[in-house]
């Protein structure tokens, strides 16, 4: 078998076999509801950053940039298996708060006042930025079916994930009508 060169590298090949490894060292198949979940969310955020890329207006970047923050927060949880949830939760490893949800109302309030309400469907691609929004909003749509899905197969997650992704794909979709 062939060794890596670099001292710590990303190529640990123990994804190999078809699993991966969970905060905690809980190894779970990589089409297991929890995996799939945070592959939607990783994903999501992936397209924020594209979003970010094109962004002219530095406070609208700062928001993105914060949103991914609370991302990784989402994964963190979403990646850990029902036996160690109360351990996480208990841990000091940062964890999405509900004020994260509140910054989310308070930005589709704002957002709204400046005339973006639903006037009717819109098309995506009148710039790279509102595209990217969209694609990272109907991704974000996913994440929150996948996140959802994951208590019909009896996993345990605190409600707050899935209606942080349910209030971020309405604010997603209020930026991109800039």
């Amino acid at each position: 078998m062939r060794q890596s060169k670099a001292k710590h590298s990303i190529a640990t090949r123990t994804g190999d076999d078809g699993l991966t490894t969970q905060l905690y060292g809980k190894r779970l198949p990589k089409t297991h509801p929890r995996v799939v979940a945070n592959g939607s969310i990783d994903e999501l955020s992936s397209h924020l950053g594209l979003a970010k890329a094109f962004c002219e207006s530095p406070e609208t970047r700062e928001t993105l940039q914060r949103i991914q923050l609370e991302l990784i927060s989402l994964m963190g949880e979403v990646g850990v298996v029902n036996e160690d949830q109360e351990k996480y939760l208990a841990s000091k490893i940062p964890h999405l708060e509900d004020a994260a949800l509140d910054r989310l109302d308070d930005l589709v309030d704002e957002l709204e006042t400046e005339e973006r309400r639903f006037t009717g469907w819109v098309l995506a691609g009148t710039s790279p930025y509102q595209a990217a929004l969209h694609i990272a909003r109907a991704v974000c749509r996913r994440a929150e079916r996948d996140v959802i899905a994951l208590r019909e197969h009896n996993e345990t997650l605190r409600t707050l994930p899935a209606r942080y992704l349910n209030r971020l794909s309405d604010v997603l979709w209020l930026l991109a009508r800039d």
